[in-house]
């Protein structure tokens, strides 16, 4: 038994603040402002200055992308191609794998202004094949040795660029297949397993992963649910299938469906594929969709009919439009009370999408980090979307005004997972009357989380009878000003009352753990 004292933020529904929390069994036993005598023999935990809160969630993660990048090169603090081309060399001459993953590059963040390009990648490393994504992980270039791999599969795919080396739209999601099939399975369930370790070191408790990134026979899927159901340590991790087959999500029995690949909508604003309703600044590119609204509305509707949770992938406000409608024809079709239906991103919402989303309970998981990006600045976004459009960009206040359930989230490897980074951002919006109180901004980042998965009856919150996933944090977030946020540490994280323990199985261990733990939830 432990006993908390101090600043107690539960983030109930009432915003209660505490003085005490009593932890026993793993579940909060106690919560209020004088200490019942019967726990007076605790182990007292004195919060000081300090803050506890609910564990954090990411409720946008590609999980086994994410683990392979963190364990390869991360380019993208670079300040120039340059800096790139000396990491990359660097990195060569040590690492042992066959084919070289690095991640982040990005034109928009670099003096040369340009993506690194084919001959560059070559100039370092002419023997290994190179895949290098680009931050926004919709678009990635590669170096001759890969493009001979991969040239038969990617010629005639939109998005096949052999000059530069750059795959996107339909040709990058060909390359990203083929390598992923390249990566060991157990060398991938090790990578997760570190992974989650980081997201701990953040105060993540909850992982929601979108999976299916063309491993043979979606073998990811299969991994992520093993090695989720596997945890040891109480970290959970909640899979949605990236498909439009739904049969494929119903034979895992996975009570969810969606994401980005093949459920993404469109592309992103850093490739300028991203759809739009009228075209970009100085031309007539309007993006592109990947799909006609047939065809989403019909996957829609059978998902729906199957009572899974669905989840899209929209960015530009075309593609925001034709999800609100798809999923409204669908809730039309086969109405559910609390079907938790979510539309992803939502970076340029239209009024009438918005409306769509209110009147139907549609919920978005969002990503603040995307606000004054470094790999895609304000700047740039100006220059494509013009000021009028640029102001319209992740209106979450908006979103709030109209009761409009919102998640945060990383959207893992473009950024990386960092929840004071959504809590200072969404309090610190570039456009000032879109920012939102820290009370709000801390109900994002924990309890709606845990709401979009169904888990809010057991977590998410700092409620008597619930499990104890918990944070402390360097300082209360409450107490200091919100221009500060961001100078907030995370100092622990307790998931099922104890202190998080680094994963230390093996990562075979770890799997047939999960392949045995069929009661566990995913």
């Amino acid at each position: 038994m432990k006993v908390f004292h101090g600043n107690i933020l539960t983030l109930d529904d009432k915003n209660t603040t505490a003085a005490y929390l009593v932890e026993e069994g793993g579940k909060i036993a106690f919560v209020g402002d004088t200490l019942p005598e019967q726990y007076a023999a605790g182990e007292v935990v004195e919060l000081g200055e300090k803050a506890l809160i609910p564990s954090f969630a990411d409720t946008h993660i590609h999980f086994a992308s994410f683990a392979t990048f963190h364990a390869g090169l991360n380019v993208m603090e670079a300040t120039s191609n340059k800096q790139i081309l000396e990491m990359l060399k660097t990195y060569a001459a040590t690492a042992k794998e066959k084919l070289l993953i690095t991640f982040g590059a990005s034109p928009y963040s670099v003096e040369e202004g340009r993506l690194v390009n084919r001959e560059e990648l070559d100039s370092v490393c002419p023997d290994k094949p190179v895949f290098m994504v680009k931050y926004d992980g919709h678009a990635c270039v590669v170096n001759t040795p890969l493009l001979k791999k991969i040239e038969k599969k990617v010629c005639n795919l939109r998005g096949y660029h052999p000059d530069t080396g750059e795959m996107n739209q339909e040709a990058f999601f060909a390359v990203s297949d083929y390598v992923t099939n390249s990566i060991p399975i157990l060398s991938l369930v090790k990578n997760m397993q570190k992974a989650a370790d980081f997201m701990a070191s953040k105060g993540i408790g909850m992982i929601h992963t979108v999976s299916g990134v063309g491993f043979t026979a979606d073998m990811d899927v299969d991994m992520e649910r093993w090695c989720g159901r596997g945890f040891e340590n109480g970290m959970q991790l909640r899979v949605f299938m990236q498909t439009m087959t739904v049969k494929n999500a119903l034979k895992r029995k996975l009570p969810r469906i969606g994401g980005c690949f093949a459920c993404a909508l469109d592309g992103c604003f850093g490739s300028e594929d991203a759809a739009m309703n009228e075209p970009y600044e100085g031309g007539d590119n309007s993006g592109v969709l990947y799909y006609s609204d047939e065809q989403v509305i019909a996957f829609c509707k059978e998902a729906n009919r199957a009572g899974l949770q669905i989840e899209m992938h929209a960015i530009g406000d075309k593609a925001f439009d034709q999800a609100t409608r798809a999923l409204k024809a669908a809730l039309d079709d086969f109405p559910r009370a609390d079907h938790r239906h979510a539309i992803i991103h939502d970076c340029l919402p239209t009024e009438e999408g918005i409306k769509i989303c209110a009147d139907y309970h549609i919920a978005m998981p969002v990503q603040t980090a995307f606000i004054d990006w470094r790999q895609e600045p304000d700047a740039y976004l100006e220059k494509i979307l013009g000021k009028e459009r640029c102001a319209k960009l992740n209106p979450i206040k908006t979103f709030l005004d109209n009761g409009i359930v919102m998640g945060a989230g990383s959207d893992g490897p473009c950024t990386s997972p960092d929840p004071i980074v959504w809590l200072h951002k969404a309090c610190n919006h570039a456009v000032p009357e879109q920012s939102i109180g820290v009370y709000e901004a801390l109900r994002m980042c924990t309890y709606n989380g845990y709401w979009l998965t169904f888990d809010e009856a057991e977590r998410g919150s700092l409620e008597a009878g619930k499990i104890a996933d918990m944070v402390i944090l360097s300082e209360n977030p409450y107490a200091i000003p919100v221009t500060e946020l961001k100078r907030l540490q995370v100092e622990q994280l307790y998931l099922q009352g104890e202190k998080y323990r680094p994963c230390q199985q093996g990562a075979v261990g770890q799997i047939f753990s999960g392949m045995k733990n069929k009661s566990a939830k995913i």
